[in-house]
């Protein structure tokens, strides 16, 4: 079950990752602020680095890892195209990555409680990824 469980949360954590990396990339190009852009590069080099953590655990069970879901990949792709579209402003996407910042949380937490009997390992980088988004959520306010 450590195992089983162990794997399944690391799987949710590459697709949060992945999931946070490609709406940094998304969003990037229409930030002005050179201070939020910073913010953005350095919480992008904070993921790139736990997915380098992530891939490595799940090589060593021979896991594949999993791909953001296709719908929310998807739904993000075309909330941020409209609102940006309507409104190209740092304050939009601090709006826009708040709440992806937020919905990642929500889901991370969610995956901890499911699948208590991960190892420690894993447990430690879901915390660390929450964390992390909780951290760009909070540096991000100013341009709210």
């Amino acid at each position: 079950m450590v195992e089983q469980d162990t794997i399944r949360l690391l799987r949710e954590c590459d697709a949060g990752v992945q999931m946070g990396t490609k709406s940094i990339d998304d969003v990037f190009e229409y930030v002005s602020s050179k201070r939020f852009r910073t913010l953005l590069t350095d919480c992008k080099a904070e993921h790139d680095k736990l997915n380098t953590e992530i891939r490595n655990l799940l090589d060593k069970y021979g896991d594949d890892g999993k791909a953001p879901n296709p719908m929310a990949e998807g739904m993000s792709w075309i909330k941020t195209n409209v609102m940006l579209m309507m409104n190209e402003s740092d304050r939009t996407v601090a709006d826009l990555m708040t709440d992806g910042c937020n919905m990642g949380v929500k889901s991370l937490n969610k995956y901890l409680n499911d699948y208590k009997a991960a190892d420690e390992v894993s447990k430690d980088i879901a915390k660390r990824l929450i964390n992390l988004e909780e951290k760009l959520a909070i540096d991000i306010r100013d341009f709210l």
